[in-house]
């Protein structure tokens, strides 16, 4: 070492503590890349991100790998240090090499590489992949056995690198990565993403259209009544009962109906003879799996039965699919034929209308953890059937009972813009 000319050594130490860096910045960018990402540029064929992809399927290696280098070339450093520092000062020097160069490796080594590796983990991940991967197949032996020792090691306290976890999201992170994707998700397809994530929590019961409102027709009713009904329905496909709605025969196509009445007479026995198999769906069945379901069996309405196999209700793919994309008007108030808004802010509503709907087009905050309409949602608060001017805070709007009939509330006035942000109470007032 003593023929070595000092600016040789000088120059040896300045690679060596280049090289470090270069270890340094190339782990924390490897482990700094983002997976989904990485997956999607490797999938477009680039080179970088098909080497780092194929690095970091072993992760322990790559570590291995890294800290093998970076170890080396600080402990050569050390030395070679301390080698000048002795020409330099004598004894004396090493102490100085020692605080010189900690001070020199922390921050050209060590901070200034990794801080610049976390904020472009990219650009130094796909450039260091292309040594770093000859370099792995040239040091593969020493690098197996140093993970080898390490692995030993880990399985004594029952950790074992065989199974890697591979990401894999929940529907909550995959929620709140779409939450964080900013600008570049347009608020209107966040907004379907979100939906999307959302069916599994939504059942065919919160979409249903109520057994009392389902557009169907009887058999039992004369044929005029009948052919008037065909003539003004606005639904394309009808239930057919008889008697009794739980008493359903088939499924009515009125475009198949209207192109026959043209050459043939009409009979109710041909009207039966048009219909189709009729699909029931089980209460309860979650949206996702009902919108598979649809697709399956190549259908577009079924009826919502209970354990008892009576008819709840009518669910449309229509139906889920607005719980997707949206509602298909623009007026939220005309969203709902129920809402009736008033000159005073107010709005008078049907009690029967959903109280999802109510949420989703008019933007409130009702609760939808109990009764799927406003009447049940009043009658399990007040836990009786009120009288025409009672009023209650329900989650803090204001709530007038405007008409009831018999067992039901019918219509409600609510006032969105007196919201008290408050636990609900109730107020009795008589007229």
């Amino acid at each position: 070492m003593t023929d070595i000319p000092l600016s040789a050594l000088l120059g040896a130490l300045l690679a060596l503590i280049m090289l470090s860096a270069f270890f340094s910045g190339s782990e924390t960018s490897m482990m700094a890349l983002n997976r989904y990402r990485l997956r999607h540029l490797a999938q477009q064929k680039h080179r970088g991100a098909r080497l780092a992809s194929a690095l970091l399927e072993r992760p322990d290696r790559l570590i291995g790998l890294i800290l093998l280098g970076n170890n080396f070339v600080n402990i050569l450093a050390s030395s070679l240090a301390t080698i000048i520092a002795l020409r330099l000062w004598g004894e004396a020097g090493i102490a100085i090499a020692t605080g010189l160069l900690t001070l020199v490796i922390l921050i050209f080594a060590e901070v200034a590489p990794k801080t610049l590796a976390v904020l472009h983990p990219e650009r130094l991940a796909f450039v260091a992949s292309y040594a770093l991967t000859p370099l792995l197949k040239l040091l593969y032996p020493l690098v197996w056995v140093v993970n080898w020792i390490a692995n030993s090691l880990l399985a004594l306290f029952g950790v074992t690198s065989g199974q890697l976890d591979r990401e894999k999201l929940t529907s909550e992170e995959l929620r709140t990565v779409v939450n964080e994707a900013g600008s570049m998700i347009s608020q209107r397809y966040k907004r379907m993403l979100l939906s999307i994530l959302d069916l599994e929590k939504v059942s065919v019961d919160d979409i249903m259209v109520p057994r009392n409102e389902i557009n169907s027709i009887d058999l039992e009713n004369s044929e005029k009544s009948i052919l008037e009904q065909l003539a003004t329905s606005q639904h394309t496909l009808l239930p057919i009962y008889r008697g009794d709605i739980d008493n359903i025969v088939g499924m009515l196509h009125l475009r198949k109906v209207v192109g026959e009445l043209q050459y043939r007479s009409f009979s109710k026995e041909r009207l039966l003879s048009w219909a189709q198999e009729p699909y029931f769906v089980p209460a309860g069945t979650p949206l996702d799996t009902q919108l598979r379901n649809f697709q399956r069996h190549q259908r577009r309405i079924g009826l919502v039965v209970d354990e008892y196999g009576d008819i709840q209700g009518l669910v449309a793919l229509e139906d889920i699919l607005e719980e997707i994309v949206g509602e298909f008007t623009t007026d939220p108030a005309a969203q709902i034929s129920d809402v009736y808004p008033q000159a005073d802010g107010s709005y008078l509503i049907d009690a029967s209308a959903s109280v999802r709907d109510l949420n989703r087009t008019m933007h409130w905050e009702l609760p939808v953890d109990g009764p799927k309409t406003l009447n049940g949602l009043v009658l399990e608060y007040l836990e009786t059937i009120p009288e025409a001017g009672t009023s209650l805070l329900l989650a803090g709007y204001p709530v007038e009972v405007v008409q009831t009939k018999e067992n039901a509330i019918k219509t409600l006035r609510i006032q969105p813009h007196l919201r008290r942000p408050k636990r609900a109470e109730l107020h009795r007032r008589q007229r």
